[in-house]
């Protein structure tokens, strides 16, 4: 027998705002700075037709799950776990899944608060002039003495957790949803501007070449796993975001139709922001797989030689801090819906505990760039550390949870029902992706992350 969930919490007020929150939440630093690089270090075209592959046979699949799972549950990720498990009669331990993606979250936020800082303060050190004339030299020096200072960093890093603490305070209609309806619309024409701007000043023939041309013969495994790894990610799938977000959905929205359209408007983000990196990389003859350093430390150099280098560089960085922004107040959501559930408290107060926790925990990452730097466990800073674990193991561990619940331990009316598509050709491959395929990838992405650390320990050589 079903278990009433209707909450009796705000709701979005139309389909279209879940999609800019969902997109909000799905685009990051994760797009506009780590996929125009991790493309470059892969080869780009091929990569990029193997990453959209794996968006369509994985993220979708697990993030439909994880938007069903929320708006069933109507609660945050922890007990919306522990509601939905009863009501399938199987064990109530699955609410440590929920558990899984709320603490990820947390640790997640504590240290992209750290670099979404550093993107504020390139607003101003861009627009303010630092980088012109500059070269590789000057540029990479200014970026390390920046990250040097430790309260510069943490000062910066405390801005941008006040701003993600005030936005989630003021509720789902009078934050969240008011804040992705200026937010949304700013970041896509912010970076349309950026495109235009780097069209007409740099290299676009060979941007394109470079992102869409496919050479299959510079596709290795390792460039596979790295698309697998990059669709699950950029989705911002296994922190408990799109199932909280899902939680406030109208049960007359349509979850496969929505959720198509927030991977779309993710992807289409994605690619924009190659276009607006590649052809200034391009025209300026700088190198296009140079890893975490092309915004920082790359851009920068292009910019100081740029006309109106100073202008569109700061918007650049701009269009950064948004988009780290509608990923940040997604995140602390499901830490606040569960603080105010559990112990309830005010929306204001459980926002600012929670943000000042993850700032306190934060620090500690920030000081992993100057004076932690040296303190290393198994060759891993603080910032390592928190990366890592909530990355490499929380995240891939929560999503293929996700998968094994709604694919194998939900009914399937109850899954048909929440999806409303009926239990036809379209659900049915659904269910194949979601309880096979999807969870395949996962554990592939998982077991390479954990290669990859063995081998950086010395485990194996």
């Amino acid at each position: 027998m079903a278990i009433a969930t209707e909450s009796v919490r705000e709701k979005w007020s139309s389909r279209w705002v879940f999609i800019l929150a969902a997109t909000g939440s799905a685009v990051g630093l994760g797009n506009i700075w780590r996929f125009p690089y991790v493309t470059g270090e892969n080869g780009g075209g091929a990569f990029v037709l193997i990453y959209l592959l794996c968006v369509v046979s994985v993220g979708i699949p697990i993030m439909m799950g994880e938007t069903l799972i929320g708006r069933r549950g109507r609660k945050s990720p922890i007990n919306a776990m522990r509601t939905l498990a009863l009501e399938e009669g199987v064990s109530t331990n699955w609410r440590f899944l929920g558990w899984l993606g709320v603490v990820a979250g947390f640790i997640i936020l504590s240290f992209y608060s750290v670099v979404a800082g550093w993107s504020v303060a390139y607003i101003f050190y861009v627009g303010g002039g630092a980088f012109a004339g500059t070269n590789a030299t000057a540029s990479a020096s200014l970026f390390d003495s920046f990250t040097g200072s430790a309260w510069r960093i943490i000062g910066w890093h405390s801005l941008f957790m006040v701003t993600t603490g005030i936005i989630v305070a003021r509720g789902v209609t009078g934050g969240l949803e008011k804040a992705v309806k200026w937010l949304m619309p700013a970041l896509f024409v912010l970076l349309l501007v950026v495109v235009v701007y780097a069209m007409s000043t740099g290299n676009l023939g060979a941007a394109v070449d470079y992102l869409f041309a496919s050479d299959f013969s510079e596709l290795t495994s390792k460039s596979v796993l790295a698309a697998l790894g990059q669709a699950f990610f950029s989705l911002s799938l296994g922190m408990g975001a799109i199932m909280i977000y899902g939680s406030y959905l109208s049960a007359e929205t349509s979850i496969p139709r929505t959720i198509g359209l927030v991977a779309l408007c993710d992807t289409g983000i994605a690619m924009l922001a190659g276009l607006a990196i590649f052809p200034i990389v391009f025209g300026f003859g700088l190198e296009p797989g140079s890893g975490p350093g092309l915004v920082f430390v790359t851009l920068t150099i292009a910019f100081g030689h740029m006309p109106f280098g100073q202008l569109f560089g700061a918007l650049f960085f701009l269009l950064l801090t948004v988009a780290a922004l509608t990923s940040a107040i997604s995140i602390l959501e499901p830490v606040v819906a569960w603080v105010v559930e559990s112990f309830r408290w005010s929306r204001r107060k459980a926002s600012g505990i929670s943000a000042l926790s993850a700032w306190v925990l934060g620090v500690g990452s920030a000081l992993s760039f100057n004076q932690w730097a040296d303190i290393r466990l198994v060759g891993k800073t603080f910032f390592d550390w928190c990366e890592f674990l909530s990355t490499t193991v929380m995240l891939p561990l929560g999503g293929l949870l996700v998968a094994v619940f709604v694919g194998w331990r939900m009914s399937k009316r109850a899954t048909a029902e929440e999806l409303g598509i009926g239990e036809g050709v379209l659900f049915q491959t659904w269910r194949v992706l979601v309880q096979v395929v999807a969870p395949i990838g996962v554990l592939l992405i998982f077991g390479n992350a954990l290669v990859i650390f063995l081998q950086d320990i010395n485990v194996l050589d």
